[in-house]
């Protein structure tokens, strides 16, 4: 359609003029991503590995760390990168994990 138009990280140019392919929206402060925290109780972990595998972040990780009961334990890698979505929590069949945003 256009002959003289290519792509860029985030806007489109069209011959001489830019296009913002996104804008920030007007509750963008209040919908941010609060600092959260994941808690991983050891005594219900038995290291089945669901949160690992759903978490989009990949922050969580199998350690070598044995829990009580003699299971590899899941443990956080990086809190910061935390989106705190709540998928680990949901996920988790032994109710191991709690998922504490800057809201709660």
């Amino acid at each position: 359609m256009f002959n003289n138009c290519h792509e860029g990280p985030n806007l489109l140019y069209l011959h001489d003029l830019v296009v913002k392919l996104w804008r920030k929206s007007f509750d963008a402060e209040d919908i941010a991503i609060k600092p959260s925290q994941v808690q991983i109780d050891k005594e219900r972990c038995k290291g089945c590995g669901y949160c690992v595998e759903f978490c989009p972040r990949e922050i969580l990780k199998i350690c070598s760390e044995l829990s009580p009961k003699g299971y590899y334990l899941a443990m956080v890698n990086d809190d910061s990168r935390c989106l705190a979505c709540g998928f680990c929590e949901l996920v988790c069949p032994e109710f191991a994990i709690k998922v504490y945003t800057g809201n709660s």
